[in-house]
């Protein structure tokens, strides 16, 4: 009897991605040992992409092109949309896929056959950083998962999410039934990331990085290397936007009455020192468990605008 291939979505959001979509869409065509359907959403955009998508889902049958939505306001809300308005039921696995990315051959293939070996409901990897002048650096996020991790960060990079259809399908029906709240959530691949593990769905973090992850000056998210990065990221911490994001969550995911959540949900000065005390059970890196302890101490002292 031949062998049913496996079916898997494939959610491209794009905005002005012209310079980059093309390589990106031809990396994903080429998937081994998968049957690859893509849904791309479009922003509207000033570079041509929006008709360029159009041409391209008219000449691949495999290709499908959701009509116009926007504008979304960032990648998050596009990604949201094609969770909503996709039907997922007739796949065996959905993934995310960014604009400007190249998928190694495998990544897929070797996504589905982890999942099916180990049985796990959702999957990650680790990703190639690569630069203009090609430069290239591991992008390690396989650490051990941690008890509170999901609240406080992803999984890594939502360009390498995979998930079974069951996990896919409680997903969008989350997201659905807390349309309106969703929209005020930056980061889809973190909001994904909570909603399964305090669900009890079981996520493969992979070592092995599957895809070449593209930096450029308009990444919205990119590669957090340097100490440069770091202070930026302390900035969006210290105006409020981190913990704010983390309690959002937290009522989107249904912990917010956890006592865990209710010890620093209101962020004052006693409470944020407390915090600090489980910095080895909300982040998995180690240098990242030192600068979440660090942060609870600083925005203690020195005042937090989500307050």
């Amino acid at each position: 009897m031949p062998v049913k291939p496996t079916k898997v979505a494939v959610l491209l959001a794009a905005y002005n991605g012209m310079q980059w979509i093309e390589e990106q869409l031809c990396s994903i065509l080429s998937q081994e040992d998968v049957d690859v359907s893509i849904h791309i959403s479009v922003g509207p955009s000033n570079d041509g992409t929006e008709s360029w998508c159009a041409s391209f889902a008219a000449v691949y049958s495999n290709v499908v092109l959701l009509p116009s939505a926007g504008p979304f306001g960032g990648a998050s809300r596009n990604f949201f949309r094609l969770m909503r308005d996709v039907d997922l039921s007739i796949y065996d696995y959905v993934a995310f896929a960014d604009q400007d990315d190249i998928w190694h051959i495998d990544k897929l293939g070797r996504a589905c056959r982890l999942l099916q070996q180990v049985g796990t409901d959702a999957y990650s990897s680790n990703v190639l950083a690569f630069w203009p002048d090609g430069h290239t650096r591991l992008l390690d996020k396989a650490q051990a998962q941690v008890e509170w991790d999901y609240l406080f960060e992803a999984a890594g990079p939502g360009c390498t999410y995979v998930f079974t259809q069951s996990l896919a399908s409680a997903i969008k029906a989350s997201m659905v039934a807390n349309w309106q709240l969703l929209q005020g959530v930056s980061l889809h691949d973190w909001y994904c990331y909570a909603f399964a593990r305090s669900h009890r769905y079981t996520w493969l973090i992979d070592r092995e990085p599957t895809l070449h992850y593209r930096q450029h000056e308009r990444n919205q998210v990119g590669a957090n290397t340097g100490f440069g990065s770091k202070i930026a990221r302390y900035k969006t911490i210290h105006n409020g936007w981190w913990f704010s994001q983390a309690r959002l969550i937290a009522v989107l995911i249904g912990r917010e009455q956890d006592p865990f959540v209710r010890g620093w949900q209101d962020l004052r000065r006693h409470q944020l020192l407390k915090l600090s005390l489980s910095a080895n059970k909300c982040r998995r890196r180690g240098r990242d468990k030192l600068f979440f302890f660090i942060v609870c101490w600083l925005t203690a002292l020195f005042g937090n605008k989500a307050q």
